[in-house]
């Protein structure tokens, strides 16, 4: 049998990628159809399609509830107005040094200022609206001349993943369109397809052209190459009706360029298994079937169908406002009249249709996004907030344990990596050669969840304090530096308003120096004083020699 070419090879990788995802795509479509319409393309061809589809939804619910989620989770986890996550060491005592706070903290700065430059912001909603309707998302993480990073969120249908022995997601197949003019100013002329040339030299710079895009870890590379091609994961381009074995581009990423979150998986599932929207599905088509009814019902009540007699046949019947309907005397009793009594029981359709609302809302965790615009903290009890958190986050929790692994993590160290790469980071301190740092998140959510961990440290050091009313020793059992280092690192507060360790005991020093120089210069200025008195007493008094003379006599006092 003859070898597989490079091309030749991909092509039948995709199509068991395909194979793998059909019993998901029907899935998708439906909730497409009653949630997102415009978030997939399953082909190529529905690229720019402006019509219109949302046909299927007449309540739009479980839209706004995607839309409240999405809006949520970018607010609560990323949000772009506040700091949402931080760098730190494995080891906490190098953290409380300050060349290494000073560090991490400019560092930090200035990949916030990237992200804010770059378009993150506007993808990472998408990517949260297609977690929670579809289970599933993808985000292309690149390099960029201009903003350093640039993200790219890839639509519903047009992607398809692979897991690792450890089943997280490190291969991602993607089939898009490109116009001749975009595919020349990538790749450069020399390396299209002639199709492409023949558009190009025709001036037909907007005809499309289907291009593969593949990402998979390089089990061929070469050990000591530090070339493109022999890096940890493979990145190659290439048109899927190219000439022959012809690629676009063969190059490769140190770190994995496309993230793919997933909101629930089932054992070796790829694609996630479950979802806000997926709960939602089966409440939103009957929600639709109820307001559809419910439209009817009132129809019918308005405008009821209507009988009359066959005299009027062919005549004209005014049923207009005011409007006359001329009879004959005799057929006076015989007056066009509704057809059958309508009597439809609105209010229990509309509760039905509230039961579903409030349904559907509570898959999408609509009731914790708005906890907290909600919530007046400054008029509830500590304990009440902290409880109420508790209680909703209980229900997220997984999923942001999920996001953090497969989505935030990844995307914080790759923009590490790519800022590092081009030298925008200053020199390290020494201490932190070699030491790998973790992320600690920083945002709402994540502040919430350790908002137990902040109450109770506040209750102990509210009972240590009440003990010590009665007996002042017990505040010796409280290591207050330490409680404000934790309670600071609870809070995500900058390290830059918390003293280090070694700043706080030169601070000290200097203090007790201080009070060591006052006490020295009171007890001089004392000495001084009685020098001074005893330079004005008056020698010639009998009583005061007899007092000297009889101190001057006595026996001195053996230790």
């Amino acid at each position: 049998m003859a070898e597989l070419s490079p091309k030749q090879h991909y092509l039948k990788h995709l199509g068991q990628l395909k194979n793998e995802r059909t019993s998901f795509e029907e899935h998708w479509r439906e909730l497409a159809e009653f949630i997102d319409p415009r978030s997939t393309r399953f082909l190529t061809t529905e690229r720019n399609n402006g019509s219109k589809r949302n046909t299927r939804i007449v309540d739009p619910t479980a839209s706004k509830a995607a839309r409240t989620l999405q809006s949520g989770m970018l607010s609560g986890i990323t949000s772009p107005t506040r700091p949402w996550f931080k760098l730190a060491t494995p080891d906490p005592e190098m953290m409380q040094y300050g060349p290494v706070k000073r560090w991490l903290d400019v560092v930090m700065t200035r990949m916030n200022d990237v992200m804010n430059r770059s378009n993150v912001y506007q993808s990472l909603p998408i990517i949260y609206r297609h977690l929670g309707v579809f289970g599933t998302a993808a985000m292309a993480v690149l390099e960029d001349d201009e903003d350093v990073i640039r993200t790219h969120p890839l639509p519903i249908g047009s992607y398809y993943l692979s897991n690792s022995h450890r089943l997280s997601v490190d291969t991602t197949y993607r089939v898009f369109s490109m116009t001749a003019r975009q595919i020349v100013m990538q790749f450069g002329l020399d390396n299209v397809s002639n199709a492409v040339r023949g558009a190009w030299d025709n001036a037909n710079y907007e005809a499309w052209f289907d291009v593969v895009h593949l990402t998979e870890p390089n089990i061929d590379r070469v050990n000591g190459k530090l070339n493109s091609r022999n890096k940890a994961f493979k990145s190659v381009y290439f048109e899927l009706s190219g000439d022959g074995d012809k690629l676009l581009r063969e190059a490769g990423f140190d770190e994995p360029p496309i993230l793919s979150p997933r909101w629930e998986i089932n054992g070796e599932d790829v694609y996630g298994s479950n979802c806000p929207g997926m709960m939602a599905l089966g409440t939103g088509k009957a929600l639709q079937l109820e307001q559809i009814r419910k439209a009817n019902a009132i129809d019918k009540l308005v405008n009821p169908p209507m009988v009359a007699p066959t005299g009027l046949k062919n005549k004209l019947i005014n049923l207009a406002p005011g409007g006359v309907t001329y009879v004959d005397e005799v057929d006076a009793t015989k007056l066009v009249r509704p057809a059958y009594a309508v009597s439809p029981q609105l209010n229990d359709m509309l509760g039905s249709i509230a039961d579903d609302r409030q349904m559907i809302e509570a898959c999408f965790f609509s009731d914790l996004f708005n906890l907290f615009s909600t919530i007046n903290t400054r008029s509830m009890p500590v304990e009440a907030v902290a409880a109420m958190q508790d209680e909703k986050l209980l229900q997220l929790g997984p999923v942001l344990e999920r996001l953090n692994d497969e989505f935030l993590d990844p995307f914080v160290d790759r923009t590490f990596n790519i800022m590092a790469r081009r030298n925008l980071f200053p020199e390290p301190p020494e201490e932190l050669q070699g030491t790998p740092l973790k992320v600690e998140y920083v945002s709402i959510l994540a502040q919430a969840q350790k908002s137990i961990g902040i109450s109770s440290v506040e209750r102990f050091v509210g009972f240590v304090g009440n003990l010590a009313k009665a007996n002042p020793a017990a505040l010796d059992k409280l290591n207050i530096d330490q409680t404000i280092d934790e309670y600071g690192n609870m809070l995500g507060v900058p390290a830059t308003i918390v003293n280090s360790d070694d700043e706080v005991q030169a601070t000290r020093e200097q203090r007790a120096q201080m009070e060591q120089q006052q006490q020295m210069m009171a007890m001089a200025q004392q000495a001084g004083a009685t020098a001074k008195t005893l330079s004005d007493t008056n020698t010639a008094d009998p009583s005061l020699l007899k007092t000297l003379s009889d101190a001057a006599q006595q026996p001195a006092v053996t230790q």
